[in-house]
């Protein structure tokens, strides 16, 4: 194992550029609306605790509108959230809320697995 040292100030300097670098690309970093963003049916049958069958039956009937992309079908939550609101589906407007701050985590443990490779 290699051991270097520099001088406090060196250091000091070293650790402010970091920290400036970081607040750089938190500020640069596009902002995702939740109820722009895209889930993918299992998301949405687990927070709105239905079966993949009722939500097959809630796009063949056109009351959800959906995309596909290579064999899989994906939903933004803001369609979800409408949904509700049209009483289509019995649950509540705060599985959405769940639904949202959980893709909020995940968008947010992505980041910082990005952010964590780089400081290895």
């Amino acid at each position: 194992m290699n051991v270097v040292t520099i001088e406090s100030e060196a250091y000091k300097a070293l650790i402010e550029k970091i920290d400036s670098l970081s607040r750089f690309v938190e500020l640069n970093q596009p902002s995702v609306n939740p109820e722009e963003a895209w889930i993918d049916g299992e998301d949405v049958c687990t927070y709105l605790r239905i079966s993949s069958r009722t939500l097959q039956r809630l796009r063949s009937s056109g009351k959800i509108a959906y995309s596909s992309l290579g064999g899989k079908i994906y939903y933004t939550i803001a369609e979800i959230k409408k949904l509700l609101e049209s009483r289509k589906v019995r649950t509540s407007v705060e599985s959405v809320d769940e639904l949202c701050e959980m893709y909020k985590n995940r968008i947010s443990n992505l980041q910082d697995k990005g952010t964590n490779k780089g400081s290895l």
